[in-house]
């Protein structure tokens, strides 16, 4: 689980997660710490980097060149930059498009939208 942050359209929400560490390595594919967990929400949510399978786009979530995963990272780091990205949005990645535009150009909106499904879905 993950609280939704204070002063954003989230707080007093409760999201679930679903955590996948890698244990142990198949084939060529590494494995935790040197390939980062799979993380997605559970809980949907209205925002636009994290679609409606609950994937998140975030950089700390892919390994390199394109993410910016390293080993010396933790779960504890990756909750909390989820946690910021709760809070403060990136519109310029989005992985919903429609969310993304309606954050840049009518935030209100967007607010209204996000606090309505936070209450609806991560309500306690």
């Amino acid at each position: 689980e993950i609280l939704g942050g204070a002063d954003t359209p989230y707080e007093k929400g409760i999201f679930d997660l679903e955590i996948i560490v890698p244990e142990r390595q198949v084939g060529n594919n590494l494995w935790y710490p040197f390939e980062p967990p799979k993380i997605r929400f559970l809980t949907p949510i209205y925002h636009p980097n994290i679609d409606s399978a609950g994937r998140i786009c975030l950089d700390v979530l892919k390994l390199p060149p394109k993410g910016a995963w390293r080993p010396s990272l933790n779960i504890c780091t990756l909750l909390s930059s989820i946690q910021l990205l709760m809070a403060q949005p990136n519109p310029d990645d989005p992985l919903m498009a429609d969310i993304s535009s309606e954050y840049k150009h009518n935030q209100q909106l967007f607010v209204l939208r996000a606090r309505e499904w936070t209450e609806r879905h991560a309500g306690q």
